[in-house]
């Protein structure tokens, strides 16, 4: 999977870089480029029809942003689209924890078992702005539980303990950089990248105010993890496992209320 990265070309550094402009909104160097391009979500909460959510995210559960990767124990996953009925809802799932030439496509409902890098997983929670996995096999609960020799970002590849993990301490260390639950959080559109001290970068790319969405990105470890691009007022966003409510979209800055 590591490969994908490097010899796709680089048309998803646009996910944040190239609309982000250079610099950090917060302290710390910028992250890698995320290479390969980009998983283009489908779906969006303005024309969805819900409910927002199925099913129930368990404790150690791996949650898939949606138009983001998640790498896996011998392999990854992408969540490439969202669709809902007014009852239920389904998840269009992508091999790969960044696009590919040749990657398998799949739509699966709440229940299902799917394989990822000869892993399987039951999809127990599938939201319009997630996904979320449960591993079946002990070893790959081990292997993503694991803790990693620190907790500080080293930038790239390195950082995949940090950035593709469901370890309690890593999650705690990702939730503590952001603000504080129930707390406004401001991100100036195209003024530059917030990188939190694990690696995960967010960015507020660009805004249709006539619309009034948002194109909303993150990367970590060199992947785009996250990117929804048409977050309106109202809509559930989440990054790094921690959930925000798009609050408001204006010309200059989104904001966003943690609410998890």
């Amino acid at each position: 999977m590591r490969s994908a990265r490097t010899v796709h070309a680089v048309a998803g550094a646009a996910v944040l870089l190239a609309l982000a402009g250079c610099g950090s909104s917060s302290g710390g160097d910028s992250p890698a480029t995320p290479t390969g391009s980009p998983a283009t979500a489908t779906g969006s909460a303005a024309h969805d029809a819900g409910p927002v959510c199925v099913g129930t995210a368990p404790a150690g559960g791996v949650h898939v942003s949606l138009g983001g990767g998640f790498e896996l124990p011998g392999g990854g996953v992408q969540y490439t689209g969202a669709s809902a009925d007014g009852t239920t809802r389904t998840a269009t799932l992508r091999d790969g924890a960044a696009y590919a030439d040749g990657q398998q496509t799949r739509t699966a409902e709440l229940g299902a078992q799917v394989s990822f890098g000869g892993h399987a997983y039951a999809v127990r929670e599938i939201c319009s702005y997630r996904v979320v996995l449960e591993p079946l096999d002990a070893s790959v609960r081990t292997a993503l539980a694991a803790a990693p020799a620190s907790l500080k970002s080293k930038g790239g590849a390195a950082d995949d303990k940090l950035c593709f993990s469901t370890n309690s301490s890593v999650r705690a260390a990702v939730s503590a950089g952001f603000p504080p639950k129930g707390s406004d959080w401001t991100l100036p559109v195209n003024g530059g990248l917030h990188v939190l001290p694990t690696g995960l970068s967010v960015a507020a790319t660009s805004v249709d105010t006539g619309a009034g969405t948002a194109v909303l990105g993150a990367s970590c470890a060199g992947i785009a993890v996250a990117s929804y691009k048409d977050a309106a007022a109202g809509d559930t966003v989440e990054f790094g496992g921690v959930t925000f409510k798009v609050t408001a979209v204006r010309q200059t800055a989104v904001t966003l209320t943690r609410t998890g």
